[in-house]
């Protein structure tokens, strides 16, 4: 007997991490940094050395948002209030497995995050993107994010650039 399609993928739940949740987003944020060590201006080696205390605030004070398929944690992504503007909330650390990758994991994880700022009374979502990340330009721009023309040097490695983009929010 021939073998059968194979089996239906999980479908991918987004939601909001609790504070009790920080080690599978402290797992995951370190396994976004080790994968794509290129597309954060953090470093793996950095954020493994924070200690439970500090991941616990960074969870608590942050609004973490964890794409799972079945019980695997496939992405990661995470809006901060903006330093700059206390109407925009920041969308940071966005992240999906490779194997998740062109799915709709990272649509949702950026789609939820929106949500969230939006019922915070935020009326803007913004980001920064590298330029040697074309790929997550067109996939922002897509999800309705425009270049701001505001630019900097990647925090993390200054012969990089990065340019800020901003999301209109409906609420």
């Amino acid at each position: 007997m021939p073998p059968g399609p194979p089996p239906a993928a999980a479908p991918v739940r987004v939601h909001r991490a609790a504070p009790g949740e920080w080690p599978l987003v402290r797992a995951t944020r370190l396994r976004a940094l080790a994968d794509s060590p290129g597309a954060f201006g953090s470093t793996l080696a950095r954020e493994e050395a924070f200690d439970e205390a500090t991941w616990r605030t960074r969870v608590a004070d942050g609004d973490w948002f964890l794409a799972r398929a079945g019980d695997e944690v496939v992405g990661i992504a995470a809006a901060v209030p903006s330093a700059d503007d206390p109407a925009d909330r920041e969308l940071v650390s966005v992240w999906v497995d490779p194997a998740h990758r062109g799915g709709p994991t990272a649509t949702g994880l950026v789609e939820s995050s929106c949500a969230w700022a939006a019922a915070l009374g935020a009326s803007t979502v913004s980001l920064r993107v590298t330029d040697a990340n074309p790929r997550a330009r067109r996939f922002y721009e897509r999800l309705g994010f425009r270049p701001t023309g505001e630019r900097r040097p990647l925090p993390r490695d200054p012969a990089l650039a990065e340019e800020r983009m901003r999301r209109a929010l409906e609420r």
